[in-house]
């Protein structure tokens, strides 16, 4: 399986409304290949949590890939009426080393 895949199976565990999975390591320097990905994610398991306790259920879920394959994982977790107010995640920063 995938990096990617496997992402994907582990996070339907928190029922999410909307999912949308980037990956990233084309944006890095070095021989980076499935290893830079951006999430967001929303959720109603996230309602009345803080942004850490957040973090830490979708680490949880994805422990096997941060301790593996992926380098860098950005969270972008909401809740659906965070995001109904939101609808937008930041832009990635370009690596440094990418463009040097």
């Amino acid at each position: 399986m995938n990096v990617e895949a496997y992402i994907e199976e582990k996070i339907a565990d928190l029922s999410p409304v909307y999912v949308n999975l980037l990956n990233e390591s084309h944006m890095h320097a070095g021989p980076a290949t499935d290893s830079h990905f951006k999430l967001t994610l929303v959720s109603a398991q996230f309602e009345g949590k803080r942004a850490v306790a957040r973090h830490q259920m979708v680490y949880g879920l994805l422990r096997e890939a941060l301790s593996g394959p992926v380098h860098a994982l950005a969270l972008h977790l909401y809740t659906p009426q965070e995001w109904a107010e939101v609808a937008e995640v930041p832009a990635s920063p370009q690596c440094a080393g990418k463009n040097h």
